[in-house]
């Protein structure tokens, strides 16, 4: 009897690091404003796992349809503005700030803190 030789192939993954920006590093237009709406989203998102409502509640207080609230549950804030996204976490009883100040670097940045 023949003994079998398993053909066992390495791979070698290429590992690049990324610029902090996703949407920068796959090249769609608009990487800074993506992120804000992404991070914003993120906090509705929390937000609104964490009220206990349902989305039909959530839309009365948003002003919106609850479809529209079904997206942002799902993280899908391409549709809204980050002018939109700031107005529904006001609504939500968040205080919102924005800091402009002189950059160190060539070109300012964009970011989202919270607390």
């Amino acid at each position: 009897m023949k003994a079998k030789t398993k053909n066992t192939r390495r791979r070698v993954a290429r590992v690049l690091e990324g610029s902090g920006n996703v949407f920068a590093d796959l090249g769609l237009p608009n990487p800074e404003q993506e992120l804000i709406k992404a991070q914003l989203a993120l906090q509705i998102y929390t937000i609104l796992k964490g009220s206990g409502m349902t989305q039909a509640e959530i839309a009365k207080i948003l002003g919106v349809r609850q479809p529209q609230v079904s997206l942002l549950m799902r993280n899908r804030a391409g549709t809204f503005s980050v002018a939109r996204l700031m107005e529904f976490l006001t609504a939500l009883r968040q205080d919102v700030e924005i800091t402009v100040r002189p950059s160190r670097k060539e070109h300012g940045a964009l970011s989202v803190i919270s607390f």
